[in-house]
């Protein structure tokens, strides 16, 4: 077997991906929404170059006042999964972020963030939490400063077949976060269904993603 049948189709590529800005957001008011990105902020579903058929879409904005993510999962079987202790095996989002976009070294520097937001349901399984972390990076450099509890909102809710989570991370909650000099940021992200394993944007975990910002996409803040 070749190697090009080993390696993921997304390694062969330097992905760059467009976030657009939406300036209402986050919603307020009693919409019971976070988040409503519309298509246009979808972002690229590389399990589509390996020949499969996604089962999460995952889309992104920002604005001056932080970034947005929106999780939709389909297709679920079982019900919605959390291990307290385990959280990278729970229906949920590993979330990395480099507000630099450093593409020439290979252990996180303090501008690097890991966020973990996964799902919590109730005792009756009829409405879910988040459970929102922000972790370290194995063999980092440096830590990013942690963010506050209030310069994060998270939200997240049940779907016909699946689940759907939406995150905001303030500019506080994102060190060097400063759209009006950079507009490049690294982005790597893991969604899980413990049934179906996990999707990415990128390479997977044969792959060390988790601690290598070489190996994240560019994500390009566009007006």
């Amino acid at each position: 077997m070749s190697s090009a049948g080993l390696i993921p189709q997304a390694f062969w590529f330097r992905l760059a991906v467009p976030c657009r800005r939406i300036d209402k957001m986050p919603i307020e008011g009693d919409s019971g929404r976070l988040l409503d990105l519309p298509e246009s902020c979808r972002l690229i579903r590389t399990p589509m170059l390996e020949g499969k058929v996604p089962w999460s879409e995952v889309r992104a904005a920002w604005n001056p006042q932080g970034l947005a993510f929106q999780v939709e999962v389909t297709g679920k079987i079982s019900p919605i999964y959390h291990d307290r202790y385990m959280a990278d095996a729970s229906d949920g989002l590993q979330l990395w972020i480099d507000t630099r976009d450093t593409r020439d070294v290979h252990r996180a520097t303090r501008f690097c963030h890991r966020f973990s937001a996964v799902l919590v349901p109730d005792k009756a399984k009829r409405t879910v939490g988040v459970q929102f972390e922000q972790k370290p990076i194995h063999r980092g450099l440096a830590d990013a400063p942690l963010a506050k509890p209030e310069s994060v909102q998270a939200r997240a809710e049940k779907t016909r077949g699946g689940w759907r989570l939406e995150l905001f991370l303030g500019a506080s909650a994102l060190n060097g976060f400063d759209p009006d000099t950079n507009r490049r940021m690294g982005l790597a992200y893991q969604v899980t269904d413990p049934d179906r394993g996990d999707e990415f944007l990128t390479v997977g975990r044969d792959f060390p993603i988790g601690e290598d910002p070489s190996l994240w996409a560019t994500l390009e803040l566009q007006d």
